[in-house]
């Protein structure tokens, strides 16, 4: 049963202020499968969890929890309860639905927006065939993982990285990591 979650403006500064200590985060191989304390469940929802959800029923919470996500938070990471929660259903979206495309862009477009970096490179690697808004999500992903690669040094990472982003999008970032290689 699809419920539609409302928050109020209230509600969501109370979450947005909520989320001033870090929350623990998932290892980089699965999200958690516990319970999202989300504001607006019910007790019926209490004893779903994404490994208990259909792949449909997770891809629609996840798309629901970035909506809110997106107007609770100035900035989206995945350490936000919110954000975490989308990524999560998402992933679990994915991972029932391997065949899925369109699940799996969306997990792949999560994880770019919440800036989890490599995660999101792979995922894009894995899609194959981009559309041109993909191709740019995937090329920022690259450019961030090599410029993360040539901070610390690893210029062979960071070249491998700008050619992945360039066959997919040009970008004035990774035209000027490439001309630091």
């Amino acid at each position: 049963m699809k419920k539609t979650l409302m928050l109020t403006a209230f509600a969501l500064a109370g979450l947005a202020a909520a989320q001033t200590a870090p929350a623990t985060t998932a290892p980089a191989t699965a999200p958690m499968t516990t319970t999202s304390t989300v504001t607006g469940t019910t007790a019926g929802d209490a004893m779903m969890t994404p490994a208990t959800m259909s792949a449909s029923d997770n891809f629609a919470r996840a798309q629901e929890y970035a909506v809110q996500a997106d107007v609770a938070y100035p900035a989206p990471f995945y350490d936000r309860t919110l954000w975490k929660a989308a990524v999560d259903h998402s992933y679990f979206a994915a991972t029932q639905e391997a065949g899925n495309r369109d699940y799996n862009a969306y997990l792949a477009q999560l994880y770019t927006k919440t800036q989890w970096w490599i995660n999101a490179y792979n995922a894009w690697n894995r899609l194959g065939d981009l559309n041109e808004t993909e191709k740019q999500w995937a090329s920022l992903s690259a450019a961030k993982l090599a410029y993360i690669a040539l901070q610390r040094g690893d210029r062979a990472a960071a070249r491998t990285y700008v050619e992945k982003g360039l066959s997919w999008a040009d970008s004035a970032s990774l035209q000027a990591i490439r001309s630091r290689l």
